[in-house]
């Protein structure tokens, strides 16, 4: 079986607080991106254990969230071992939720090939077990994400009328561990901002000075070559440009 995991972006990101343990409450809108795809096949292997290739991707294959998603179901089910084969393009530290899609599509993936009986709930529940992020691939469709970002709500969302371009600055990888330890939240801050989705509910050329990723600030300040991205877009006409997740990608919407 083969699937193409797409990447994610995130319209708006507030780190709320944080909490006791030492995850921050976030809020935010995911939306799905098809233009950025990994490639990733499964099949049933004659081998005496599962078994993994990856391409692209510069870490130990043992490590991969694809892997760690097949260890995790064997946890509670029993089925044929498998071997992996991920070819990578999207990058790491980007804040695409790359791996993060590879372990969800991976999930659905051995719930289809071994009729496991697993629906959406139970299969994002799996998900959350490995990343934060990782549920909403369950889904894929836009979604705002609370908690951790694993509390996931449906979001009406039309950008028919828009597109969407992603770059990511050359050389740039950002830690999420490091960003969140950089990043202040929102509930230290005196005086208020707009909720997310309040502006989200603005004519999307109202969203450059309403829908705002907190992790900007320490980002640009460390990598000013990610700030300097944004400016671009907004100089090439984009209506509006924000930093995804905690970066280093950066995007920019335009009307079609």
């Amino acid at each position: 079986m083969k699937a193409y995991p797409n990447v994610k972006i995130n319209l708006g990101l507030s780190i709320l607080r944080k909490r006791p343990d030492g995850y921050h409450d976030i809020e935010t809108l995911f939306v799905p991106y098809h233009g950025l795809r990994d490639e990733l096949e499964i099949e049933v292997c004659g081998g005496p254990g599962d078994r993994i290739s990856l391409e692209g991707g510069g870490w130990d294959p043992q490590s991969d969230l694809s892997m760690k998603a097949v260890k995790l179901l064997r946890r509670d089910f029993d089925f044929p071992p498998v071997e992996v084969r991920l070819r990578k393009h999207a990058p790491a530290g980007a804040g695409l939720g790359g791996g993060s899609s590879d372990a969800a599509f991976a999930l659905r993936m051995l719930n289809d090939m071994f009729s496991l009986g697993l629906g959406d709930a139970s299969l994002a529940a799996y998900a959350a077990e490995l990343g934060s992020d990782c549920p909403f691939f369950i889904y894929n469709r836009p979604m705002t994400g609370e908690g951790r970002g694993e509390i996931l709500s449906d979001y009406a969302l039309d950008l028919e009328d828009w597109r969407i371009e992603i770059r990511i600055p050359e050389g740039v990888h950002v830690s999420t561990r490091d960003a969140y330890s950089r990043v202040v939240p929102r509930e230290c801050e005196p005086g208020g901002r707009m909720p997310l989705r309040e502006a989200l509910a603005l004519p999307v050329e109202r969203w450059r000075d309403a829908l705002v990723n907190d992790f900007e600030p320490s980002v640009f300040a460390l990598w000013p070559q990610v700030e300097a991205e944004k400016r671009r877009f907004y100089e090439e006409g984009a209506v509006y440009a924000s930093m995804s997740g905690s970066g280093s990608s950066v995007f920019g919407i335009f009307r079609r």
